[in-house]
């Protein structure tokens, strides 16, 4: 058996340390955990690593932090070269859609190793967003895409990714999601020190620059959550709190139950407890699909239009369409049964082994095993022949963007 580490993991940010545990897991000694510090917070980082059982990274690089999109991304190749160039692993991980993601895949292909990018084929059509230049380079250098869904996968062969490339796994969020629920002794104590009573009150959560780097923007989502019928407890990015105070709208925040940035546990023992989530965080928009919560997204545009699809979440961009959406969910008295019957669409919770699978048989220079048998997310993009339109000769792709929860 092979136990040497010769497979590189890189990640860069908390939900990256969340997605990748499982497969760090199960890789055992094989993994080389690297750490580019993308997220600032090094005391909050270091307790995602803790709480799902990870090593400390045996790398982290330098420099990162706090710097500019294009220092990120450079400084980080540097480094990453110069570690590939010298333990030669046989095979880079990367996931998602972060500078990280970009800076790994990118290091590893110039430096002619394979690599295998997890949560391959998001898009959301928005060249303004980093994340969407990060995914579209990913896509172009990476040898085996671990597609989430169909609906992944019919962007990547839309966009001449070849089939035999593709695999669709199913979202590792959707075990680390149930890993991380907390008993609910624990969830009803934290109630009671936040002083709220279950389905009575409002998670929500801003950060996206769309949001955050407009005052008016901010200001008239702040005002819509504000004037919620039930409260609304709002764990603060620091990138909103900065916002805040450059433009003048503290006096907004006195009006929220605002909490510091909390771990992905505590989250989720809140989220799940809540009767309405508000946020414009990509995995939100899983995670609701997992612990069965209706969803209203604040966003322009979305790399997740599954959630919507599936009458999880629904899409809004103003104040008045906030507002309308809380009074319509909130007074739908039928809906936690509703959502409680619906299945998720990001997988069965058995992504992170199909992921290992796949990392073990490229790094052995085998080719990455396909479906199983009747198994929906275990498959290659070959068998979704129902996406193909033959008029157009591509994968048909999904345009819910807006939706509605009923």
């Amino acid at each position: 058996m092979n136990t040497r580490s010769d497979i590189s993991v890189v990640l860069g940010t908390r939900p990256e340390i969340i997605k990748l545990a499982g497969v760090i897991r199960n890789l055992g000694r094989r993994a080389t955990v690297i750490y580019t510090g993308q997220h600032y917070d090094e005391e909050l980082s270091d307790s995602f690593f803790q709480a799902f059982s990870l090593p400390h990274p045996h790398l982290r690089l330098t420099g990162i932090s706090a710097a500019h999109r294009s220092i990120q991304i450079s400084q980080a190749m540097f480094q990453l070269a110069e570690f590939f160039r010298r333990t030669k692993p046989k095979l880079v991980i990367v996931q998602g859609d972060t500078n990280a993601t970009s800076a790994g895949a990118q290091a590893a292909n110039y430096c002619g190793i394979p690599v295998l990018h997890v949560e391959a084929g998001l898009r959301s059509d928005d060249r303004t967003m980093p994340e969407e230049i990060n995914r579209r380079l990913v896509s172009v250098l990476a040898d085996v895409h671990c597609a989430p869904t169909s609906w992944n996968a019919a962007n990547l062969v839309s966009e001449g990714i070849p089939l035999h490339s593709i695999r669709i796994t199913g979202n590792t969020i959707v075990e680390a999601t149930q890993e991380s629920l907390q008993d609910p002794e624990t969830s009803q104590k934290l109630l009671e020190e936040l002083g709220l009573r279950a389905g009575e009150f409002i998670v929500a959560t801003i950060h996206r620059p769309e949001n955050t780097d407009d005052p008016e923007r901010l200001c008239e989502i702040l005002d819509a959550l504000a004037n919620s019928p039930i409260p609304v407890v709002f764990p603060v990015h620091p990138r909103t709190s900065g916002s805040v105070r450059a433009f003048g709208l503290s006096d907004r925040l006195a009006r929220l139950r605002c909490i510091p940035p909390i771990d992905h546990a505590t989250f989720l023992s809140l989220a799940n407890q809540a009767g309405l989530l508000i946020s414009d965080s990509g995995g939100i928009q899983e995670e609701c699909t997992i612990i069965k919560k209706p969803l209203i997204v604040v966003r322009n545009n979305t790399e997740r239009p599954e959630s919507i699809a599936a009458g999880f979440a629904v899409r809004v961009r103003y104040r008045r369409e906030i507002s309308e959406e809380i009074a319509r969910i909130l007074a739908n008295s039928e809906l936690t049964s509703t959502l409680a019957a619906r299945p998720c669409p990001y997988g069965d919770g058995k992504a992170s082994r199909r992921i290992t699978d796949i990392a073990l048989a490229m790094a052995a220079g085998m080719v990455p095993p396909h479906a199983e048998a009747n198994d929906e997310f275990s498959s290659s993009a070959e068998t979704e022949t129902s996406l193909v339109d033959p008029t157009e000769g591509i994968f048909r792709r999904s345009l819910a963007q807006r939706g509605s929860i009923t």
